[in-house]
């Protein structure tokens, strides 16, 4: 790495370490993924001996430790969001890229620090959501040694690592955090979950990022549901998406004036 681009990096880093708001979404994101987590797994260790003998089949100890993921992963919108646009919403683009006019150096430099962040909260937050979900989950839990075990865990680091990044370039094409939550949120907490699961509409939604992302973290196939691809496909899906995003901001921020 180039001088020039290391100072730019360090600069992304300052940024991001004195916003108050990009540690709590952080903190948030452990926190609810754990807590929520830890909750689900109580009750369906509880309410394991009245599920029929399909759900029984289906049931998949890893999987339900990663449960409070669904709520976590929204303090990685946000956090994605707030990285890439509160400098639109601020005015402090136009110093930024007055400071660094290569456009492509300052966008993959502020996404580089803000993954590598992003995924060491994302691994942190999966092991122990693993960890304390398989104590509560009792005689049912799973061990990290167990075949598929560890990739789903170190998958749910990643998984999370994704959503932030894919949120970051929506932002950096929406230009507006407002607008990119308001698109954001409402997607990945109602939409995405209303197509993956509607029979009608579940052969579109299992290749939405999150949908197929989330493969990764599942060691037991639900009967009957097994999509098109495996593990690491679903992940390579959920690549590909975050790709074009980024890509997308790219080409935004490339082409318009701050």
């Amino acid at each position: 790495m180039s001088t020039a681009a290391a100072q730019v990096v360090r600069s992304e880093w300052t940024k991001i370490r004195s916003v108050a708001s990009t540690v709590w979404t952080l903190s948030l994101a452990v926190v609810v993924s754990v807590a929520l987590g830890m909750l689900i797994s109580v009750l369906s260790r509880n309410e394991f001996d009245s599920m029929s003998p399909r759900d029984r089949l289906s049931f998949d100890p890893t999987y339900v430790s990663f449960a409070g993921m669904s709520l976590g992963q929204l303090a990685m919108i946000v956090f994605g969001v707030l990285v890439v646009a509160n400098e639109y919403s601020s005015g402090m683009i136009r110093t930024s890229l007055a400071a660094v006019p290569q456009r492509g150096t300052f966008l993959f430099s502020k996404v580089a620090v803000a993954t590598a962040l992003a995924l060491a909260v994302g691994l942190v937050t999966a092991f122990l959501a693993f960890f304390l979900g398989q104590a509560m989950l009792g005689d049912l839990r799973a061990s990290l040694g167990d075949p598929g075990v560890l990739r789903a865990v170190i998958g749910g680091g990643l998984y999370m690592t994704l959503i932030a990044m894919f949120s970051m370039g929506v932002a950096a094409m929406l230009r507006s955090p407002m607008l990119s939550l308001g698109i954001l949120m409402p997607f990945f907490f109602l939409i995405s979950n209303i197509l993956g699961n509607v029979d009608v509409t579940r052969k579109v939604g299992q290749y939405l990022p999150d949908q197929a992302g989330s493969r990764i973290m599942q060691v037991v196939t639900p009967v009957d549901r097994e999509p098109p691809y495996g593990p690491w496909g679903g992940l390579g899906i959920m690549a590909l998406w975050v790709a074009a995003a980024l890509l997308g901001g790219y080409l935004v921020l490339r082409r318009r004036d701050a």
